[in-house]
């Protein structure tokens, strides 16, 4: 038997089940499907649902210094084909993170989980990424997802994503604090994206994800006000699924490091279409807020498409 052989499982009937394991930075995930940060809290909520440990891994919510409640209220906003949201980060803060919630997650998680780091400054990054490699909860930790990109809270977040050497200098700084793999969020908000990948792999990134959200606002015709209280937010869903797979066609053609897609993903369809641009995983974000089995049902549905594509191995 040879070792593609032993890559494909064979059920009772002898049809070949398409293999979806894929490798990020060294790590092996059962599947590409990544529950993206800010749609998945930490975890064990979706554990009362359904066996989470049917994802290949997950990013949890965005995790600052200190604790943080977010932007005013309201902040979401429906749209075609999508959704606006300025929640602003809304988290516990690190502490609380390593002592609360990592020990809830572990009871219901068996894999590697991916921390996602938010931050107002490159000192921020640096020490919430340390706090959380040096915790008794590190083991749990496989990748560091650095958010360099979100556009929903005032003075941070995005402005490290929009210039490529502000980019770098993050990368450097978290790069020094962990030996673990780091993957950098890229904001779609920017004239040239590749230009701020190329910087992040240049200082020690081990991969990139892209895209968060894209801004944007709506009026309430009413009260002739923006919809939002912060006034603009971040646009998700379907409708941003074909500027994703354009920004991570011509990231991951211009990069060596792994690229994590995302961006108006609902489907095992769409999965493969972002991976056929280049992705080598790829997170689930809006889709899970609109139905909370998203990811579980994209998962169960995936080795069929592959199969009706003629697609045995992802790793293809």
């Amino acid at each position: 038997m040879t070792d593609m052989d032993k890559d494909i499982r064979i059920i009772d009937i002898g049809t070949e089940i398409p293999d979806t394991k894929v490798e990020l930075c060294g790590i092996t995930l059962d599947n590409p499907v990544i529950p993206a940060s800010g749609t998945f809290g930490y975890g064990y909520e979706f554990a009362e649902l359904y066996d989470i440990n049917c994802l290949g891994t997950f990013s949890f919510k965005g995790t600052t210094l200190e604790p943080r409640f977010g932007n005013d209220t309201p902040r979401i906003a429906e749209c075609p084909s999508g959704m606006l949201n300025s929640v602003g980060l809304q988290n516990p803060g690190v502490d609380a993170v390593i002592t609360d919630e990592l020990p809830k997650l572990r009871k219901v998680f068996n894999k590697p989980v991916m921390a996602n780091v938010s931050g107002f400054s490159i000192e921020e990054y640096a020490e919430v990424t340390r706090r959380l490699s040096e915790s008794g909860s590190s083991d749990m930790i496989g990748w560091f997802e650095i958010n360099i990109s979100c556009p929903n809270v005032h003075g941070g977040g995005m402005s490290f994503g929009t210039d490529p050497a502000m980019a770098g200098e993050v990368v450097k700084a978290v790069r020094k604090v962990t030996d673990k793999p780091i993957i950098i969020k890229l904001s779609p908000n920017v004239t040239d994206i590749v230009s701020i990948a190329k910087s992040c792999e240049a200082e020690g990134a081990d991969g990139v994800s892209l895209i968060n959200t894209l801004m944007g606002m709506r009026f309430d015709l009413k009260t002739r006000k923006p919809i939002l209280a912060n006034v603009t937010g971040g646009l998700s869903g379907p409708a941003v699924l074909p500027v994703a797979l354009r920004m991570v066609y011509q990231v991951a053609n211009a990069v060596e490091i792994p690229v994590i897609g995302m961006g108006g993903i609902s489907s095992a369809e769409d999965v493969l279409e972002m991976m056929m641009a280049g992705a080598t995983a790829v997170e689930i974000g809006a889709a899970n807020l609109v139905n909370p089995y998203a990811s579980r049902d994209i998962i169960k549905a995936l080795p069929e498409v592959m199969a009706g594509y003629g697609i045995s191995t992802l790793r293809e």
